[in-house]
């Protein structure tokens, strides 16, 4: 009898975790490896931030704390939730995590029973699938398309959504693709999902203040207020921040719902680092300008890594709204052969051969659930990038 569970065979390891760490691994052994897979922006934690988490170990504040987060932060996260997005909730109606994904799971943990289903857009990040599978859920996907710039259809969602359906997952800007649903898409989906009272919404807002190009942010509670009592608003400080190590996502929804995530993060995590929730704090009250100028920075590398891709025969490379991705199709290459001999026979082979021979490392689309695509993190130094799109360049012009 096996010590392993059974549920533990229905999830698979995060690709973009693999990826990361195998180029670690390499550039460790002495490799000359550029790694494009890491979902986190390369600047530092602003100082205030840092000085907020400095000044909560000096003045004591490192003890326990309430399950799901302090009182100040939870204010600070309904004060930012009016501000950003027009939306009144009170502290009773926020929970605090461990980062955006533990939020993300209590709730599907605390809502699944054997047989729900979830609808989940893809491309779709790679943790959605997974957890809806631990949770005892069913995982039904919807496939957008590169022709409709990777944005889910009106009609999409209504085929997908059955009597089963417990959950719609929800995410703008999105991470693979950085493509931003504007309010009119947006509002023709809430209009479907108007339709059938049986399904909630799970949205993850976590790039919301990643947009470019005067792309306007929205959220489904916010466009439809009809929906207020079947949405979970799930965001937090990890991206626009600079805060991926500091662990602290949120999420503000219903009361009853609420109460039973704080239950299962009792009996698991407890409270989120208390220092890292001062922090959060600072994060959300204080001083906000350094999100533009970073925001710059990102759109100048994207415009750069576009451009650049776009130049390469056989890759199509859409411009996206927002984060810090973008999510070329490889069509026009697949069957070619790599100067070694491998065949191109999907985008997991594509992004194999890319780093052995190149030293670029990438995710491959199907762990994002469309293919044939790879995914590019350009939140990364304008010379790394300049220097990996030299290389797909001269690995594409090598195939044959």
């Amino acid at each position: 009898m096996s010590i392993l569970s059974d549920t533990l065979a229905r999830v698979k390891p995060s690709p973009t975790v693999a990826v990361t760490t195998l180029a670690n691994e390499l550039k460790a052994a002495g490799k000359d490896v550029i790694g494009l897979g890491a979902g986190e922006p390369d600047f530092d934690t602003p100082e205030h931030i840092r000085a907020a988490g400095k000044r909560a170990i000096d003045e004591g504040k490192t003890r326990y704390t309430a399950p799901d987060g302090i009182a100040e932060l939870k204010q600070a996260i309904c004060d930012k939730f009016k501000r950003d997005n027009g939306l009144d909730y009170m502290p009773k109606q926020v929970s605090v995590g461990t980062g955006g994904k533990q939020i993300l799971y209590n709730a599907l943990m605390a809502t699944l029973n054997p047989g729900d289903e979830v609808v989940i857009p893809a491309p779709y990040w790679v943790s959605y699938p997974d957890m809806v599978l631990l949770a005892g859920g069913t995982p039904v996907v919807a496939e957008a398309s590169l022709e409709s710039r990777f944005k889910l259809t009106p009609d999409q969602l209504e085929a997908a959504i059955t009597p089963k359906t417990k959950w719609f997952i929800f995410n703008s800007p999105s991470n693979p693709t950085g493509a931003g649903y504007s309010r009119d898409e947006l509002k023709a989906l809430t209009d479907v999902l108007l339709r059938h009272p049986h399904v909630w919404v799970m949205t993850d807002d976590m790039y919301e203040h990643l947009a470019y190009d005067g792309f306007e942010f929205c959220t489904p509670a916010e466009v439809e207020p009809a929906l207020y009592d079947r949405t979970l608003t799930c965001n937090g400080v990890s991206k626009a921040y600079c805060m991926t190590g500091w662990r602290i996502g949120y999420a503000a929804g219903p009361e009853p719902l609420i109460s039973a995530m704080r239950k299962i993060q009792s009996q698991s995590t407890s409270n989120p680092c208390t220092i890292s929730q001062w922090a959060a704090v600072e994060a959300l009250n204080g001083s906000h300008e350094f999100i533009a100028a970073n925001n710059e920075v990102f759109k100048r590398r994207r415009n750069m890594v576009v451009e650049r891709l776009n130049a390469i025969e056989g890759i199509t490379c859409p411009t996206p709204e927002g984060a810090f991705y973008v999510y070329p199709s490889i069509a026009g290459l697949i069957g070619k052969v790599t100067q070694g001999g491998t065949k191109i026979a999907d985008d997991e082979t594509f992004a194999k051969a890319l780093l052995e021979d190149k030293g670029v490392a990438v995710v491959f689309g199907a762990a994002f659930g469309l293919s044939p695509n790879f995914r590019v993190s350009y939140a990364t130094s304008d010379a790394a990038l300049a220097e990996a799109c030299d290389r797909i360049e001269a690995f594409c012009k090598g195939l044959s």
